[in-house]
């Protein structure tokens, strides 16, 4: 049936889905070599590099809010299964049945936006549209075994991807700062890190230079002390450890 394949596909797709940046970088060096060729790769940093930040870090904002009032053993990063101890109703969760998805689709929309040309942007967005579907087609399914009538009901009054703020229910749990960062820190640097390089990258085609402008160093340069710092305390301490989540 089309059902359990589309199941599968997701399930594997799941897996798989930390590796999907390298083919997004793989993607982007002829979008940012086509660019340059038309002049679409002005030095410095720019207001148009100024909003592809501000969506990327939208789609982050958006994920520190769900996973900042989610209960332990829901929205996490796991990969080689699905895993939930509850079902998350409220909060983000009570507007859209997939805000993480959203946060990741507004991440991965923004650095697309970096490299200037149009039909870059349009394949992020259509692949992670193909990638994304499955995968939440799987966890959907995941879910409704799981949670029965529970999911069902709430599925029935929550769209899929395009919140629907006028159902909006106050979360449960208070927003815990401490696994808001232990859990997406990660994000944070992986989006400055992909905006460096495709800096880097741009230069390169249009000045010969790999060097980033000083504004986009300094950027990685807090991205980088940021992510070794806190993956220490994680790893390390208990600093970061939210109790009850």
């Amino acid at each position: 049936m089309l059902t359990e394949e589309f199941r599968r596909t997701g399930d594997w797709l799941f897996r798989w889905r930390s590796y999907l940046p390298v083919a997004f970088l793989v993607i982007a060096v002829p979008a940012v070599r086509d660019s340059a060729s038309r002049g679409g790769a002005p030095p410095g940093l720019t207001a148009w590099d100024l909003l592809a930040l501000l969506v990327a870090f939208l789609g982050l904002g958006i994920r520190i809010v769900a996973v900042g009032h989610a209960p332990a053993g829901t929205s996490g990063r796991n990969t080689l299964e699905q895993v939930a101890r509850s079902l998350n109703m409220k909060g983000l969760y009570s507007v859209v049945r997939h805000p993480l998805y959203l946060g990741n689709f507004l991440m991965w929309l923004g650095v697309s936006l970096v490299p200037r040309c149009w039909w870059f942007t349009l394949l992020t967005v259509l692949i992670f549209w193909l990638y994304y579907e499955r995968i939440m087609f799987a966890e959907e399914g995941f879910l409704e075994e799981r949670f029965g009538e529970d999911y069902r009901r709430w599925a029935a009054a929550t769209p899929a991807f395009v919140p629907q703020w006028r159902t909006w229910v106050k979360p449960d749990l208070p927003f815990s700062l401490k696994s808001a960062i232990a859990r997406e820190y990660s994000g944070l640097f992986a989006v400055i890190a992909v905006f460096t390089l495709l800096q880097a990258m741009r230069g390169w085609y249009a000045r010969g230079t790999l060097a980033p402008d000083p504004w986009t160093a300094a950027l990685f340069a807090v991205g980088l002390a940021l992510y070794v710092s806190v993956r220490y305390l994680k790893k390390n301490t208990r600093v970061l450890q939210a109790e009850g989540r």
